[in-house]
Formats: structure tokens, C-alpha cells, sequence
């Protein structure tokens, strides 16, 4: 694929939003969200976002295998990585608080290239960690009907290369399909149901670590380090993947009452949170059992059933399920607000930004997210869709503390309801540890990074650079001052 050259498409890949005038985008003959949504709201959002696979499963797949006790120093590394990360959103939160969250920071700051891209990739990212999370589910979900007895039959139970007569993960796909409708329902009626069911997760987690609390053996932390202080760091890069999702709850600024002064809150809000939650998780889990033992797919139940404590390891699975389903609604959540922001911004069709009439939700976007999810899950096993969920973030990452660095220099005067702390040393951290973890990634990931990439970059210039918003308002100028 040839692309074009020359100063005109230079021009147009660097033309950036002007930030003073950000908020006129929203006016009452377009597409509009609704602010409903509070700060606790907010950082419900963003801790059901972070809270999930970390604790109930990647918790014991590290310490078994990769780090032991020293799995709470992975999770310490990652925590402060991805925090440099997190203050440097909440900036952009408090600054530019419109839907979109790294694609519209990227697009303001960067230019509409760098904002495309980072849009075009999110949107693959996130639907397949919808995915991702709904096959996490079923495994579960399948796991406790077993135990009750309950067996169904073999082709609704994977994707049909996991073999055993397998055809399609049914439950994964019905429950994408069950999310789109959720968020269908207006964000004030969604948002309130995953504030109750986060609030569930965390009493789960809460009892988890209290009851385990009176089973620690101390002589279970020694050694510390049984991997060696690599094998801390190694695994602080598995679990990085287990610390974010205040990205994904930052594409709901434009949905917040008071955006400015709630969305840095809640990102920091839900961070901290989370990390107090997985610390004292990791201290539990790794006290009561050997890390030699622990199962590395359900770690807290097995620790539990070691102790005697069966009744209590199937109640951690029934809250496994709850905890991964609020990922779902946060992800899912943010994936419609990237495309909405990008198709009213004229770079994707702008029947895509279409929203309800009353319940004012890109309705549209929504279910065409739910579908593609529901196909993911049911047809790719979770390996699969695992590879296509990790660059995308990393790479978001990296766009944002750029961006907040070139933009504290290049406009230091803007009114900032925050500012990123220890500036540039704490964003350029986060440019660095995700650097470094991308290097992680399998040449598979890239490859398939690479198709998508190729096919943003066709339908950028075959249609986004001369469609987009800022395009044609600079034509009409053009043609006014002709």
C-alpha cells in the first residue's frame, strides 16, 4: 500500500485539536453524552476495571511459577510503573475532560496521526480483552455447574480448536451480548449496577483477606526470593497487565458531572485502592500455602480448600466471576467511547456517533462491540485472544506521558485541576517500563499488531485525513476567505 507524501499530508497528520476549544465539540446539534455519573461512581469504574484476573488468577500463576512470596514485590513494581502512567491520565482527565480518553489526549496534543493510531488501536485492544474476560467466565462458570453436578453438553464449552467436540464458547458469547445490552440502558442505570456489583467484589476480596489472615504460616514467606529478585521482576511484567483500567474508566469523562475535579480523583482513587487490595491478597495467599502448591488457576481456592475451609473456596469462586464481570462492563465501556469520539470527530463514519434519543448512549457502536466480542469468545481460544489485547495499552501508555510532557512545556499556562507530579521524570518512568515490557511480547503479537496497523493506515488516508472535523471546517474556511 502506497502512502501518500508531500507537505499537504504532512499538514494534515500533524493538525491538532486546539484544546481552548475542546468543549465547543459538544453542543446540542451533535451527538451528546450525558453527565450523570459521580466520583464514587467513577472509581467503581475504574476498580472494576483493575480488580479481576489479577487477584483471582494471576496472583497464583506468578508466585507459583515465576516470583513466590516475592509475587507482592511484582505487583509493588508494576503498581508504581503503571501509577506514573495514572498521574499522567489524570492530568489529561482534569484538562480535557471529553470521551476518548488517550485518543483524544494524542489527537490534542500529538496531531490526528498519533491520535488515529492510538484511537484505531484501542478499539481492537479493548473489545478483546472483553473478550478475553467473558472465556475467563465460562471456564468458571462451567468449573461450578460441574461441581453442582450440572454437565452440559461438550459443544457449548470452547472454541472449537480446544478439541473435546467443542464448537463455540456459548456462555462467553452470550454474556458479550449480555454487556451490550447493560450499557444500552443509559450509563446512570449501568454505572449503578457495577457500583453494586464492585461493591460485592471487594466484600469478597475484603473476607478473603481477613479469614485468610488467621491461616498464615510464616514460615511460607521463606524464601522470599525463591526465584531470585529477576524472578520478582519478571513476574511484576505478567502482573502489569493487572494494574490498569483507570484508561479504559477515563473514556467516561465526557458522562461525569464534574470532570475536571472527579476524573484525577478516581483514577487515583481506583488505583490505590486496588494496589492496598492486591498487597494484602498477596501477603494472604502466599502465607497460607507454600507457593510450591499453590494452584496457578485458582490460587485463593486452593489455598483455602488447604486449609480446610472448602465452603469458603467455592464462595471465592461465585466472587472470581462477579470480579471478572465488572472488567468486562469497564472495557466494553471504554471501547464505545474511543469509537464514538473518533466517528464524531469525522475519522470513522459519523453513523457510528449516532447516540439514543433518551437514553443518549452510542447505541450503535455498542452492539456492533457486543457482536464482534461475542465472535472473539466463542471462536478463538483465550490464548489466542489474549495476544491481541497487550501492545495496544503499552503503547497508549507511552502516548499519553509523551503527550503530557510536550504539553506541560508547550502550554504551561493552562488551567490544570491537576498536575502531574515530578514532571518529566515520573511520565518519563511510564514511557520507559512500558517500553521495556513490549519487549516481552511475542513476534506473533506483532504481526498481528502490525495487519491491524495497515489496515488503520488505509482507511486513515483513504478517508479519516479528509473527512475528519478539522478537515472540513479548514476547507470551509478556506473556501469562505476565496
Amino acid at each position: 500500500m502506497a502512502v501518500p507524501t508531500g507537505p499537504g499530508v504532512k499538514q494534515r497528520m500533524l493538525r491538532r485539536k486546539p484544546i481552548e476549544h475542546i468543549e465547543d465539540t459538544e453542543t446540542t446539534a451533535g451527538p451528546k453524552l450525558t453527565r450523570t455519573l459521580g466520583l464514587w461512581q467513577l472509581t467503581a469504574i475504574g476498580v472494576g476495571g483493575i480488580i479481576g484476573a489479577g487477584i483471582f488468577t494471576l496472583a497464583g500463576t506468578v508466585a507459583n511459577e515465576t516470583a513466590g512470596p516475592a509475587v507482592l514485590v511484582s505487583f509493588l513494581i508494576a503498581g508504581v510503573a503503571s501509577a506514573a502512567a495514572a498521574l499522567s491520565y489524570a492530568e489529561f482527565a482534569g484538562l480535557i475532560p471529553k470521551a476518548g480518553s488517550a485518543y483524544t489526549y494524542g489527537y490534542a496534543v500529538l496531531g490526528e496521526f498519533a491520535g488515529w493510531f492510538i484511537g484505531w488501536d484501542l478499539l481492537l485492544e479493548y473489545t478483546a480483552i472483553v473478550a478475553v474476560v467473558a472465556i475467563g467466565i465460562s471456564g468458571y462458570f462451567s468449573f461450578l455447574l460441574g461441581e453442582m453436578g450440572v454437565h452440559l453438553p461438550h459443544w457449548m464449552l470452547g472454541a472449537p480448536s480446544t478439541g473435546h467436540g467443542h464448537k463455540v464458547d456459548l456462555f462467553a458469547a452470550i454474556l458479550c451480548l449480555l454487556i451490550a445490552y447493560l450499557l444500552n440502558l443509559g450509563i446512570k442505570s449501568a454505572a449503578r449496577f457495577e457500583t453494586v456489583v464492585v461493591g460485592i467484589k471487594v466484600l469478597v476480596v475484603l473476607l478473603v483477606i481477613v479469614v485468610g489472615f488467621f491461616h498464615v504460616r510464616s514460615g511460607n514467606y521463606s524464601p522470599f526470593f525463591p526465584f531470585g529478585v529477576s524472578g520478582a521482576f519478571t513476574g511484576a511484567a505478567t502482573v502489569f497487565f493487572a494494574v490498569f483500567g483507570y484508561d479504559a474508566m477515563s473514556t467516561a469523562a465526557e458522562e461525569s458531572k464534574d470532570a475536571q475535579r472527579h476524573m484525577p480523583k478516581a483514577i487515583i482513587y481506583s488505583l490505590v485502592i486496588a494496589m492496598v487490595l492486591y498487597v494484602l491478597a498477596c501477603l494472604v495467599l502466599t502465607g497460607m500455602q507454600n507457593y510450591r502448591h499453590i494452584d496457578p488457576e485458582s490460587g485463593f481456592s486452593s489455598a483455602f480448600k488447604s486449609v480446610g475451609l472448602n465452603g469458603l473456596a467455592d464462595v471465592i469462586a461465585v466472587g472470581a466471576i462477579i470480579g471478572i464481570l465488572t472488567v468486562m462492563f469497564t472495557f466494553m465501556l471504554g471501547v464505545t467511547r474511543v469509537w464514538f469520539s473518533m466517528s464524531r470527530d469525522g475519522l470513522l463514519p459519523k453513523w457510528f456517533a449516532k447516540t439514543h434519543p433518551t437514553r443518549h448512549v452510542p447505541t450503535r457502536v455498542t452492539w456492533i462491540v457486543g457482536v464482534a466480542s461475542a465472535v472473539i469468545a466463542g471462536l478463538l481460544p483465550i490464548g489466542e485472544a489474549a495476544e491481541l489485547t497487550n501492545i495496544g495499552i503499552l503503547l497508549a501508555f507511552v502516548v499519553v506521558c509523551v503527550a503530557v510532557i510536550v504539553l506541560r512545556y508547550r502550554q504551561p499556562d493552562l488551567p490544570r485541576t491537576f498536575r502531574t507530579p515530578g514532571m518529566p521524570v515520573v511520565p518519563a518512568v511510564g514511557v520507559v517500563f512500558s517500553v521495556w515490557l513490549i519487549t516481552f511480547l511475542q513476534w506473533q503479537t506483532w504481526v498481528r499488531f502490525a495487519v491491524w496497523f495497515v489496515i488503520g493506515v488505509g482507511i486513515y488516508f483513504g478517508y479519516s485525513s479528509r473527512n475528519s472535523v478539522l478537515a472540513t471546517s479548514r476547507a470551509g474556511e478556506a473556501s469562505d476567505k476565496g
